[in-house]
């Protein structure tokens, strides 16, 4: 059975927040691995932003992709070792 869009939508848009309040920047704004981190996070949380916007305006479809790409800029940087996350979280690929 698939998922109905709004549920889908509500649903990454909570993991997005989620994964944005566990993930920890590991090295040092100033350095180039601190810096990288700074970067994707700062990108995460545009998407959430972009997201919300879009469920406010009734775009479920559009707040969906913003939700998508913003947890895809910090899944990667996990995968990255850019931040650290706690070990019994299943939010993320690692």
């Amino acid at each position: 059975m698939t998922a109905d869009l709004e549920e889908k939508t509500a649903r990454y848009g909570r993991m997005l927040a989620d994964a944005l309040d566990v993930a920890e920047i590991r090295a040092p704004p100033g350095t180039p691995l601190g810096d990288a981190a700074v970067e994707c996070r700062e990108m995460a949380e545009s998407y959430l932003d972009d997201g919300r916007h879009f469920r406010e305006e009734g775009d479920p479809v559009n707040a969906l992709a913003s939700y998508s790409y913003g947890y895809g800029w910090l899944d990667a940087g996990v995968r990255f070792g850019l931040f650290s996350v706690p070990d019994d979280t299943d939010l993320f690929t690692t």
